[in-house]
């Protein structure tokens, strides 16, 4: 009886009631209505058509149209209400024009070393091309006096983050899209109050969403009581619409501005294997000190001045006004920024860069694999060319839906050549590629339309530093506990699993 009040009574319980709410009403109302159903219907095909013409001019990716123009097409009355509530900007014009103008007066603060680029031109044009697409779009230059560490799974990121924060003297800035009161963020929490009572600037921004079933409503106000500063990014309310789609999803630990992470590890139990929801928790972080940490630094700071309404002097964050410990410098480190705001599918497009100029294999974790016919296309041209393309998807689900879609796109690059794996003790969350031992990226960016399409993400573009050989070795060592997908396994799928992908096959942009 507790648990049921718990329920009953918890933020996500009531936020789901109001929109239910909503989406009953629009119904009742129109059944109301029925005695105008010609009418009604007559507008609505009117409105369908036009929908349409709209959706197909549009400047998006051609999965996404297509499955709008199925939708409104094969039900021109729902079909044309969920476009209207959800197919439009999901952020406002407001919000756009506010996100904009913080990016273009924070660019002068990262300026690109034309040194270092000119370095890497002279050892691979390939490769240069690559960097200079991500500077070009995103404005985060690509920095040498970096060291890197790759930190797998959990468990060795957060022995990692307590042994650093409290080295702390300066700032910590936090921002993750899940924060969970247990074992893990407590441990954190402790290490930033003290942090605190020694005048060190403490920072968290998290997602609201994220959260919503992790975190007491109105965290952030307990957090201020300690003497933490906190942002709750995109807070959500109990409205219809599809502004809850865009979500924070990075994941960024800066310190005193010489040491950062990143990665696909949250702050909660479950990924340290504390807390066993989906078998055991295999993911991924990396860890940066040196130069490159400013670009995260930036990347916090951006989002913390959207929410407080004003641009600080970011220069006086800059490592070299603190003392700096010397650091063990290797390679090329470009850490980058995605945003849904600016047209550009960096994420996606940094993923393809390396596909598409792999010349001897191409290593891939990821826990959903929901991708569109760009991807697939350059993953089963790689394969066919010679490219040894291995990708790993977790066993165990997270969620039902998305492990089907997942497997749905098996056999079909199975059957051209590339090698796909299952990591059998669990689920495998990790966000890495790795390619011809010279590149790699850990992230937080999933092969799923959300994550390349809606998210705020972030990701580390490896060149030739040490961190790139123990994304491979890990990889490779992963392969011992998972299942290689037979061709025969995928053809010999009962027919209702079938028909259930080819469904969400068509949908699974709009998820």
């Amino acid at each position: 009886m507790k648990n049921t009040f718990k329920v009953m009574f918890s933020r996500i319980f009531i936020v789901a009631s109001l929109i239910t709410l909503q989406v009953v009403g629009l119904i009742y109302a129109f059944i109301r209505l029925s005695y105008l159903f010609a009418y009604i219907y007559a507008g609505f095909l009117v409105l369908g058509i036009l929908s349409m013409l709209w959706i197909i001019s549009r400047n998006e990716n051609t999965s996404y149209k297509l499955a709008w123009v199925i939708a409104v097409l094969g039900l021109p009355v729902g079909g044309v209400i969920l476009f209207l509530i959800f197919g439009k900007s999901n952020l406002s014009k407001e919000f756009r024009i506010k996100t904009e103008d913080i990016y273009n007066k924070t660019i002068k603060f990262l300026k690109q070393d034309d040194s270092i680029r000119e370095e890497i031109r002279q050892m691979d044009m390939n490769v240069a091309k690559q960097s200079e697409y991500i500077t070009r779009t995103s404005a985060f230059p690509i920095y040498k006096n970096t060291f890197t560490q790759y930190l797998s799974p959990g468990e060795v990121k957060f022995e990692k983050i307590i042994e650093e924060l409290k080295k702390a003297k300066h700032y910590i800035f936090i921002e993750y899209f899940i924060i969970e009161e247990g074992f893990m963020w407590d441990s954190v929490l402790d290490i930033l109050i003290k942090k605190v009572r020694e005048g060190v600037d403490v920072r968290v921004i998290y997602d609201d969403f994220g959260c919503i079933c992790k975190l007491p409503h109105h965290y952030d106000e307990k957090l201020r009581e300690l003497g933490i500063k906190c942002v709750v990014f995109n807070p959500v309310t109990p409205v219809v619409t599809v502004r809850h789609n865009t979500r924070d999803h990075r994941k960024i630990l800066v310190i005193d501005g010489h040491t950062g992470f990143t990665g696909g590890i949250n702050l909660a139990d479950e990924y340290i294997n504390r807390v066993e929801r989906f078998g055991h928790w295999k993911d991924a972080s990396i860890m940066l000190k040196g130069d490159a940490v400013w670009s995260l630094t930036v990347m916090f700071l951006q989002t913390w001045n959207f929410y407080n309404n004003f641009i600080e002097d970011y220069d006086n964050y800059r490592p070299e006004k603190f003392k700096v410990e010397e650091i063990e410098s290797d390679g090329y480190v470009q850490p980058y920024g995605d945003s849904p705001l600016d047209n550009e599918r960096l994420g996606e497009f940094t993923y393809l860069n390396m596909i598409n100029r792999a010349k001897d294999y191409i290593y891939i974790n990821t826990p959903y694999f929901i991708v569109d016919n760009e991807i697939t296309t350059a993953l089963e041209l790689a394969a066919k060319s010679g490219v040894d393309v291995r990708i790993v998807t977790p066993c165990v689900p997270d969620k039902w839906y998305v492990h089907i879609l997942t497997r749905s796109y098996y056999e079909q690059l199975i059957s051209v050549g590339v090698k796909i794996y299952e990591y059998t003790p669990g689920f495998i969350h990790s966000k890495t590629f790795v390619c011809d031992d010279e590149l790699g990226v850990v992230g937080t960016i999933n092969l799923d339309f959300r994550s390349l399409y809606f998210h705020f993400e972030c990701g580390i573009w490896l060149y030739k530093t040490k961190s790139v050989m123990e994304i491979k070795e890990d990889f490779l060592k992963t392969l011992d506990v998972c299942h290689e997908v037979t061709l025969e396994e995928c053809r010999n799928v009962k027919w209702y699993i079938r028909i259930i992908r080819s469904f969400l096959r068509v949908f699974a942009p709009l998820m």
